[in-house]
């Protein structure tokens, strides 16, 4: 069945773009004909160790992604595809794939491990290859040091790719002991080490029993501690990759190793090289990210501190811990503001002290505030952007009071910094602690104003002087003025900012014609800045929006001049198109909500609606999205006469809706519909059997992604309700896709954090769905066709009251729906009610709620559910 592939494999990685072709057809062309002979036909090129290593990884990798994608319904697929493989087949596979781990061949060993990881993460779950693991581990006493190391490289794999509950603690045990043993500082071999350190890494969410047993976790504890001192670079930084693991994963049984955690992350930070010193800071940062979480969890007020499992090892650490970041804070690189991806020590250090006082609050500032004095205004430039950095990074968490007045000195500083400091990365700083300052301690909750009608001059004069500076302070001084104006977002009639509203419009439209506003995501953050001036501003300045609308439509018509573009620029047109687009959409909703000013804007909504519809028709994801939204904003401010715009438009809706790839498109053009059918009500009826038709495709289509089915329900409630008794047709498809939704959401036992707000995201679309349609069908002569449905819908609210795990979106649209039925069934529903096991009671629960809107909506329900008894 095996077929010689050599060649074909080295012809697939020709340079020859021809050879090439006609390589990659023939294996394509093989794997559709014989997949069981070309499978044994690679695995056996992988474990031939008289072939030339080209061929051998290729061979490798092909099998890999024949058993794993990242589509989860691609992966599906394959998965299924293996089991079903002849049972031989895969034995010869398997043997060929633990043979190469005794290659001397370090790449082919690699590729082995990972394709038996794959193929262990298939079979494993379903009680197949259940030898595996214990040949790996009599492997692990084999001589020669290379097999050592792969078989430990395997079994790092293996963790990560089963999940371990599929692995008997027996095994886990073994695994460990492995593992450890190899990381022990008497092997003598750094290969075999790496290897048993970063398989430690992979190990550790199967280590819970052994982390609670004290005398298996000291000595873990103590090999991972004594690999972060090896002589070996790499062995350094996978050992402190452990540690930070363990931080979040452990953190409850950390207390008795901190102080000699605090040893060797203080002298890795101050003398190891940059990888591992940054692990080490990493360790920290993750120790803030635990304490953060539980004390937020817990709420800050809680009487008894023993009932809490915070240890408040930051605060024990403070001391030492801040004097230790601040210095990481001097070891800047040149250039790194010019770099978008940039990350080294200092903004490691500078992170780390951000989380530092969002854990520990105003006990950081007195800490920090020595350090800024004392650099602030050195001739080294280092030493003034450590300085800023330090105060930019501590302004959140402390509480506003503690902050003031040191603010109100540090302010004129900044400003001062940033229109006479001759270097680039203090002004850059600088900018970026304005915004941090802006962010933090500006806007209606503080109580002593840190912008005042002395200083608001001035600041604006700065920030749009700054605009004209080097990309990377431009584009900081843009998000600075971005915080300025979202502080002032519910000042009432009147704004501050009102007397600069022109000037700051025309700075930021200049900025986004700069030769350079490619660069340090400048153009980007001058049009999210433009947003935020115009959604903040107040009715004195709606004239001078108005006058924004045909400059933005032109800039965008500009956009669609067809030229031929190649794929870079179109690129970079329809990033462009999006940004535009965003602001029309700000610009919209501010002059729609309005009467006045959505009277005068009217008159520019057809060329609008023109505009959009020509960038559909460029037919690029993006710009759908942002042009999507736009229009959605459109709708609502045009109400029923968007009617007229829709045999054109529908096309581009029907487009979105089956964009099941780009499923942020796709969520978003159903967020569309539902505003659509508020705008239009009855006027939407022509449409509704295609998006009906799409709907429904969409929900029972395993490739659309999950997060876009709540929407879809809700989306069924917004067309009953526009529709009315209309919906009729479509309930004999909507009701049993809704029961068997409702079915799935109603248990969550043992589900983990993001499944449960998944599920409560679930329930709340179909609670929505179903009200929609009760109230879409109330006072209508055809409300006893919902009569049968409603059984149904008493047990699924029973069923997730009894869960306890509703959050209050879902509260309050479940206590609203029990409403709607009663209102809508009147006398049919009462008796079906009064029999219901909970209703009672989380009516009651509704009733005492601590949140209004849960309580309004519950009064109302108890209302419309008295009606029904009593009738």
């Amino acid at each position: 069945m095996a077929m010689e592939v050599t060649q074909v494999l080295l012809n697939a990685q020709s340079i020859d773009g021809t050879v090439r072709k006609h390589a990659e057809d023939s294996l394509k062309q093989f794997q559709e004909q014989n997949l069981p002979g070309f499978l044994l036909s690679l695995s056996g090129e992988l474990a031939n160790d008289d072939k030339p290593i080209d061929s051998r990884k290729l061979a490798g990798l092909i099998l890999k992604n024949a058993l794993d994608a990242k589509e989860q319904h691609r992966k599906f697929e394959l998965v299924q595809r293996w089991l079903s493989l002849d049972v031989n087949v895969k034995t010869q596979i398997k043997a060929c794939l633990l043979k190469t781990l005794t290659s001397p061949v370090p790449d082919a060993r690699s590729t082995a491990s990972q394709v038996i990881a794959k193929i262990a993460g298939i079979e494993l779950p379903q009680k197949q290859w259940p030898e595996l693991i214990g040949s790996l581990l009599s492997n692990i006493h084999q001589l020669p040091a290379h097999v050592k190391q792969a078989t430990l490289e395997t079994l790092g794999y293996l963790c990560e790719e089963v999940s371990p509950d599929v692995v008997d603690q027996d095994h886990v045990n073994k695994i460990l002991t492995a593992v450890v043993q190899g990381m022990n500082a008497n092997e003598g071999n750094n290969d075999v080490r790496l290897a048993a350190t970063r398989a430690l890494y992979n190990a550790l969410s199967f280590a819970q029993a052994n982390f609670s047993n004290d005398m298996e976790r000291d000595y873990i504890m103590r090999v991972v501690c004594e690999a972060t001192q090896s002589t070996d670079l790499k062995i350094r930084q996978a050992a402190f990759e452990c540690l930070v693991s363990i931080s979040s994963t452990y953190y409850e049984k950390l207390a008795p190793y901190m102080q000699d955690i605090y040893s060797i992350t203080a002298k890795a930070v101050r003398e190891d090289e940059e990888p591992v010193a940054l692990q080490a800071i990493e360790f920290w940062s993750s120790i803030c990210d635990e304490e953060i979480d539980i004390l937020e969890e817990y709420g800050g007020d809680f009487t008894g501190d023993s009932d809490i499992p915070c240890f408040y090892f930051i605060k024990q650490a403070l001391p030492a811990l801040v004097p230790m970041l601040l210095e990481t804070l001097l070891k800047q690189e040149e250039d790194q503001d010019q770099d978008e991806g940039a990350w080294n020590i200092a903004m490691a250090g500078g992170t780390c002290l951000g989380l530092v006082a969002r854990t520990v609050g105003d006990d950081i500032v007195p800490l920090v505030i020595p350090f800024i004095e004392e650099n602030i205004t050195k001739p080294d430039w280092r030493q003034r952007e450590a300085a800023t950095y330090a105060f930019g990074s501590i302004l959140e968490g402390p509480s506003p009071d503690k902050l003031v007045h040191v603010v109100n000195v540090a302010l004129t500083f900044m400003l001062n910094a940033l229109t006479k400091d001759p270097n680039n990365h203090v002004k850059d700083t600088s900018a970026w602690t304005l915004g941090r300052i802006f962010e933090f301690l500006h806007g209606s909750t503080i109580d002593t104003p840190i912008i005042t009608p002395a200083n608001c001059q001035q600041i604006i004069t700065v920030l749009l002087q700054s605009m004209k500076d080097a990309p990377n302070v431009a584009e900081k001084a843009c998000g600075a003025l971005y915080f300025l104006a979202q502080g002032y977002e519910d000042v009432g009639p009147s704004s501050p900012l009102t007397p600069f509203f022109q000037e700051i419009v025309q700075s930021l439209l200049t900025v986004t014609h700069r030769e350079d506003a490619g660069e340090s995501r400048l153009r980007t953050a001058a049009y999210e800045t433009l947003n935020e001036v115009v959604r903040s501003s107040t009715d004195e300045t709606a004239p001078m929006v108005l006058q924004l609308v045909p400059v933005i439509m032109m800039e965008l018509h500009k956009t669609l001049e067809g030229q031929k573009l190649s794929s870079d620029e179109r690129e970079k047109q329809s990033e462009l198109q999006g940004l535009l687009c965003g602001c029309l959409q700000v610009i919209i909703q501010k002059l729609g909500s309005a009467e006045p000013t959505k009277y005068v804007f009217m008159q520019y909504a057809d060329q609008i609606m023109g505009l959009f519809l020509r960038v559909f028709a460029c037919r690029s994801a993006t710009v759908h999205e942002e042009a999507m939204l736009a229009i959605g904003a459109l709708a609502y401010a045009t109400g029923p006469d968007f009617a007229k715009y829709m045999p054109e438009f529908y096309k581009y809706l029907e487009m979105g809706l089956q964009n099941f790839e780009e499923y942020q498109v796709c969520a978003v053009t159903v967020g569309v519909v539902g505003d659509i059918c508020r705008a239009l009500e009855e006027k939407i009826l022509p449409y509704c059997d295609g998006i009906m038709t799409q709907l429904l495709k969409d929900l029972s289509s395993n490739q659309l992604h999950r997060s876009v089915k709540p929407p879809i329900f809700s989306c069924f409630g917004d067309i009953a309700l526009a529709i009315g008794e209309n919906f009729e047709k479509y309930l004999m498809y909507a009701m049993p896709m809704l029961q068997s939704a409702a079915d799935l959401s109603a248990h969550t036992s043992g589900a983990d954090d993001d499944m449960i707000e998944y599920t409560n995201s679930l329930r709340n679309g179909i609670l929505e769905a179903y009200s929609g349609i009760f109230q879409g069908f109330k006072n209508s002569p055809k409300t006893q066709l919902l009569i049968p449905y409603a059984p149904h819908i008493l047990q699924f609210l029973d069923s997730i009251y009894m869960e306890k795990d509703m959050d209050e979106v879902v509260m309050k649209t479940a206590i609203g729906l029990l409403g709607d039925l009663a209102d809508t069934l009147g006398s049919n529903a009462g008796s079906l009610i009064q029999q219901s096991l909970s209703s009672k009671d989380f009516l009651n629960e509704c009733l005492s709620s601590d949140d209004h809107m849960i309580k309004e909506s519950a009064e109302w329900a108890k209302l419309a559910i008295s009606k029904a008894i009593s009738v």
